[in-house]
């Protein structure tokens, strides 16, 4: 079977045309890569991009696109919605097919040393590639971001896997590692108030929120640490942001394993969630690209059918989820299985 990896790396630019397509063209440049999809966002300020292709050429990808983002975006400058501690802030290698995770790993760490090393880029390694649990969740690693990113370098504890402890101050640190394929998921509420958007969040991730007593004091354990009070959706990291485009609050949501927390389920409990604090779950938008089995079992459960033709079950999830409501979902560009 023919080796096929995943890339999807995400910029820190979102604004400039020019510094998005000469990204994409560093990529399209690469023989042995498909391209599959470049979608900038104004508001977060970031844009993220799709490729596939056998592992050296996905891995000579990954090098040119850094190359062009060190040398056109500088972080000094950057202001966006989106958490991010560098000019590209994250690339994850996820495999497809004829390929392990133990092998995406692998390539996580070549691509790690070699752009360390010639972009003088602090590099950290994540997901399955990390080499500390607390460096497995990319949210600790990104935590205080660019503006917190000297302080953290100074700390032994978060010593880069790969280039300097020092700061870089025009493209920040990157994040490097293997996952499963994660679906980026925004669900957009009636409401411009982002105070909404965030207390969902907290209400749904995985990670929950601090537990607090009567006092508004964070309550901890025996070893002083805070306690936490579950969120009701299992693999999901969650936030709450505000689009100015549109003037919408959204939960910008990462559904880190679809088959635990398909895009329907995390949809219907931001609703449902939503509806207590007076607002609603307008629509709902798919970031990058989704597998198609995640837009089946959505349509199988909103049609509640077993046997209808997958266009069919494909469209009742678009209407149903609403995916068309901010930009038009044309499946034929979303669902990766479409694209290859």
């Amino acid at each position: 079977m023919k080796q096929l990896v995943e890339c999807v790396p995400n910029f820190s630019e979102g604004k400039n045309t020019e510094t998005i397509e000469a990204i994409a063209a560093s990529i399209r440049n690469v023989a042995g890569v498909q391209l599959l999809g470049v979608e900038p966002d104004k508001d977060y300020n970031r844009t993220v991009v799709t490729f596939v292709g056998e592992p050296q050429p996905v891995l000579e990808a990954a090098y040119q696109s850094t190359k062009v983002a060190v040398e056109r975006i500088d972080m000094q400058h950057h202001k966006g919605e989106h958490p991010r501690i560098g000019a590209l802030d994250v690339l994850p290698f996820v495999p497809i097919s004829g390929i392990t995770m133990e092998e995406c790993v692998r390539l996580a760490n070549e691509y790690g040393k070699r752009a360390a090393k010639d972009f003088n880029l602090p590099i950290y390694l994540y997901e399955a590639a990390a080499t500390k649990p607390e460096r497995k969740n990319l949210a600790n690693i990104r935590k205080g971001e660019y503006e917190g990113l000297p302080e953290k370098l100074k700390d032994a504890n978060w010593k880069p896997d790969y280039g300097p402890a020092e700061m870089n101050r025009t493209s920040g640190a990157t994040v490097t590692g293997a996952r499963k394929f994660l679906i980026a998921y925004n669900v957009n509420l009636n409401t411009a108030d982002s105070a909404v958007a965030h207390e969902i969040s907290m209400r749904i991730r995985e990670s929950g929120r601090p537990k607090k007593n009567a006092a508004g004091e964070v309550e901890k354990n025996e070893k002083g640490e805070p306690l936490k009070i579950p969120g009701t959706l299992k693999a999901v990291k969650a936030m709450g942001v505000f689009l100015q485009r549109f003037k919408i609050a959204q939960v910008s949501i990462n559904l880190v394993d679809y088959e635990v927390t398909p895009p329907h389920i995390a949809f219907e409990e931001v609703k449902k969630q939503a509806r207590t604090l007076g607002s609603d779950a307008t629509g709902s938008e798919i970031v990058g690209l989704t597998p198609r089995a995640a837009l089946l079992m959505a349509g199988k459960y909103y049609s509640n059918q077993n046997s209808l033709p997958e266009k069919e079950f494909i469209n009742v999830a678009i209407q149903s989820l609403g995916l068309s409501q901010l930009d038009p979902f044309d499946p034929n560009k979303k669902i990766i299985e479409y694209m290859l």
